[in-house]
């Protein structure tokens, strides 16, 4: 999928850890099943609400049950010359076997996210590095682990900057089921309430 922006306005100020980055790389990673090829959908459409230019690609692959399926978007501020990414800004991972795949395409001063009850053992990285139990807290405050993806998503917007919050209400409201939207407001708003400084991990 590939987005540009609709108008020539300038893009909303984003506070984060990679929200004045006018040029980002985006992984998700994970398994069959736990919404990764929607959390990269949902967060290019963020992108192109933003007014920015947003590719988004996905593999489904033999991979997709049990091992790592993958998302990747690429979001900028000027055209995107090429389709796929050239290293990692920010991985976000909700399986061990995709946390050991990806994190060798990190960059240095990127950003790692990932499920702390489904990434028992991180690889290391030197880098900004957050291990929160998203499946947890989507259990605790909706009832329904299926939208994990979206306190995950909530989580990593709120902490990085990498598209507005707002844009991403607009985004995720626009394609979550008919009948959803409530438990889907209320898992965004608690990934969105998660602090940074109280999940950081050291490298």
């Amino acid at each position: 999928m590939t987005r540009r922006p609709d108008s020539g306005e300038a893009s909303p100020k984003r506070p984060g850890l990679l929200g004045e980055r006018s040029f980002v790389e985006v992984r998700f990673g994970g398994s069959g099943g736990q919404g990764v090829i929607l959390m990269g959908v949902i967060l290019a459409m963020a992108a192109a609400l933003d007014h920015r230019y947003v590719v988004q690609t996905q593999s489904y692959g033999p991979e997709a049950r049990g091992g790592y399926s993958r998302s990747d978007v690429i979001i900028s501020e000027s055209p995107v010359d090429y389709p796929e990414l050239q290293g990692v800004d920010l991985l976000v991972v909700l399986s061990q076997a995709a946390a050991d795949h990806y994190v060798p395409l990190l960059r240095p001063d990127g950003v790692f996210v990932f499920d702390s009850e489904k990434v028992p053992s991180p690889p290391s990285f030197r880098g900004a590095s957050f291990g929160i139990p998203f499946v947890r807290l989507a259990i605790e405050e909706t009832g329904r682990d299926q939208v994990a993806n979206v306190v995950t998503l909530g989580a990593v917007v709120g902490m990085t900057g990498v598209v507005s919050t707002e844009s991403l209400r607009k985004a995720v409201l626009s394609v979550v089921p008919k009948g959803t939207e409530e438990v889907n407001q209320k898992a965004l708003a608690r990934g969105l309430a998660l602090s940074a400084d109280d999940w950081r991990r050291s490298g």
